[in-house]
């Protein structure tokens, strides 16, 4: 099959509702942007604002964000009283400045609403699937273009992280900017250029050298090395390929140097002069050549890991990707995937090389692989013929199916009921799915991935919109949260014993106080005013002696069991208050 045959349909066809779609939107690039921005909203917005803050990363991040705004303290980064020095400031500022006009539009009590701190993740996440297109743009017409960013968008791992207030999501859409810039470099060093980039030889828009370097300086600011790294293991690759690093000077890096010196040294030197350079020794020797050198926080995984969730972090595209590696192992001397593979290999063997792992690493790496995957299936290269190509497809069926298993367990093992609302949407999901490869079956790989991308967009809705909403024993701190505000004494003061998490911080806020022992807690109660105390079950008998020897019986304010996330496993609390 030729590229050209790939994409045709017969004009009675009714089961080519899909291309067709996929022909309207690609008319032109205002109708791919919106219908990209449309699939974004319908798989990043649902649960926004419903997902509680998801212990521990986010409200750490939330919270240090919410104390920039407290102290206006727009330089150093603290959790309550302790230096944050791990990342930059730059997702702190985006945070802080979305929070504020919150604020200023009248969002009422701004600054314990999570959706707030989670728009500059949304906006990346949004940015990065734009940004996509126009990378793609480069090595595809616009229908190929517009696909595999609709493929990179469906993903799982992004449509998370676009919910969730961390770095990771602008990131990718820094790196893809950059990496988007340099694919223009790389391809237009030798000969005519493709479309739009009519410029002549070894010249580039400003636009593009721009988007290069913004995306460089934004990066360093949101997750320091980060960028550049991805950026340098793409070009090393390619520079060795060519025998020369000339093509980069049409970046221009004197002028885009300059400016990302302006823009992020200030702060690097005001971080430096505050800390007195703690920052750099904690975020370079402890944060980050930590992960190198061991792994952190007890998220070691062995090498080939992301080979192996992948297919669950890239859904829907991640099985007719694997399909897609012969091709690029074949078309590895055409500078179009040349490219592609410089953007992925190079990371993605240092990141499995790496005994620290997190799912989230390799997603600045997902644009690349859905490029590659949309140039194989348009160039007719994945071939339902091939031994277990079908089996292989069938992966795309697995994610619906075992979210409706899994998550019915969990709300029944939770909550004692199932996810009722959520399960017909996973169901149109899995039959979508099942749709995909049935079309792939029958040669119809672009079919097979607009399919595979509308069963996606069934997904995000049930899982973060339906069923997540369902599931309040997930929701601890919020629950507890909910306790301090049902006090007749306004304003108490809060504390916690036993139970630490950072969105009990974020929700409650500053000053809540972290106790290690019933006798502390029971002095925290007697030191008078409005007061409230939890208190997790593994203290409640020592709490209780405490009480006693002191004489003190401090009635129960109400009681909050659940699910622990982040500690995996089943939580009781007691909240105990005292009034003047």
């Amino acid at each position: 099959m030729t590229s050209l045959s790939a994409g045709r349909v017969a004009p009675g066809d009714p089961h080519a509702l899909p291309e067709r779609l996929l022909a309207a939107a690609a008319a032109s690039h205002a109708r791919a942007c919106a219908l990209l921005l449309a699939l974004c909203l319908v798989c990043f917005l649902p649960g926004l604002a419903s997902l509680q803050p998801m212990d521990r990363d986010e409200p750490r991040f939330a919270q240090a964000s919410k104390q920039m705004l407290e102290t206006g303290d727009l330089v150093d980064i603290r959790f309550q009283g302790e230096a944050r020095h791990k990342k930059p400031v730059g997702i702190y500022w985006l945070q802080s400045l979305s929070v504020a006009l919150g604020e200023a539009a009248g969002v009422p009590q701004a600054r314990t609403r999570i959706a707030l701190y989670r728009l500059p993740s949304l906006a990346g996440a949004a940015a990065a699937v734009l940004l996509t297109y126009w990378a793609a743009l480069a090595v595809l017409p616009r229908r190929g273009a517009l696909l595999a960013a609709a493929l990179f968008g469906a993903c799982l791992m992004l449509s998370a992280e676009a919910r969730l207030a961390k770095t990771d999501a602008v990131l990718t859409a820094c790196s893809v900017a950059a990496l988007g810039g340099l694919a223009r470099a790389w391809l237009g060093r030798a000969g005519p250029r493709l479309p739009p980039a009519k410029v002549p030889l070894g010249k580039l828009p400003l636009a593009t050298v721009l988007a290069f370097w913004l995306g460089l300086a934004l990066g360093i600011l949101v997750k320091g090395p980060m960028v550049p790294l991805f950026v340098g293991l793409a070009a090393l690759p390619l520079s060795l390929r060519a025998r020369s690093g000339v093509w980069l000077r049409a970046l221009r890096p004197g002028l885009g140097l300059a400016l990302v010196l302006v823009l992020v040294a200030p702060w690097f030197l005001a971080i430096a002069w505050k800390s007195g350079g703690a920052f750099f020794g904690e975020a370079v020797g402890q944060d980050m050549l930590g992960k190198v050198g061991s792994a952190k926080e007890k998220h070691w995984a062995p090498p080939g890991t992301y080979l192996l969730i992948v297919f669950a972090t890239f859904w829907p595209g991640a099985a007719f990707a694997a399909l897609s590696l012969p091709f690029g192992w074949r078309q590895r001397g055409s500078d179009a995937v040349a490219l592609l593979l410089a953007w992925i290999v190079p990371a993605w063997i240092l990141f499995e090389a790496v005994p620290t792992k997190l799912p989230h690493y390799v997603l600045p790496l997902m644009p690349a692989v859905a490029i590659l995957t949309v140039m194989a299936a348009t160039g007719g290269a994945l071939d339902p013929r091939r031994r277990g190509a079908v089996a292989v497809a069938l992966l795309a069926v697995l994610i619906p199916l075992g979210l409706m298993a899994g998550l019915s367990y969990a709300g029944w093992q939770l909550d004692g009921r199932l996810p009722w609302a959520g399960l017909p949407p996973l169901a149109g999901a899995a039959g979508l799915a099942g749709l995909a490869v049935l079309a792939f079956a029958r040669a119809r790989a672009e079919r097979a991935l607009v399919l595979a991308v509308l069963a996606s967009a069934l997904v995000s809705p049930a899982v973060f919109g339906l069923v997540q909403p369902a599931l309040p024993a997930l929701k601890v701190s919020p629950r507890l949260a909910a306790l301090r505000d049902g006090l007749a004494c306004p304003h108490p003061q809060v504390a916690s014993l036993g139970y630490r998490e950072p969105s009990l911080v974020f929700l409650i806020g500053t000053d809540l106080a972290m106790l290690n022992s019933g006798a502390e807690a029971i002095d925290f109660l007697r030191a008078g005013g409005c007061r409230l105390v939890f208190v997790e079950g593994r203290f409640a008998p020592e709490f209780a002696a405490a009480a006693g020897a002191a004489g003190l019986a401090p009635p129960a304010a109400g009681r909050v069991s659940g699910f622990n996330i982040n500690g995996g496993r089943r939580v009781d609390l007691t909240a105990y208050g005292v009034s003047p």
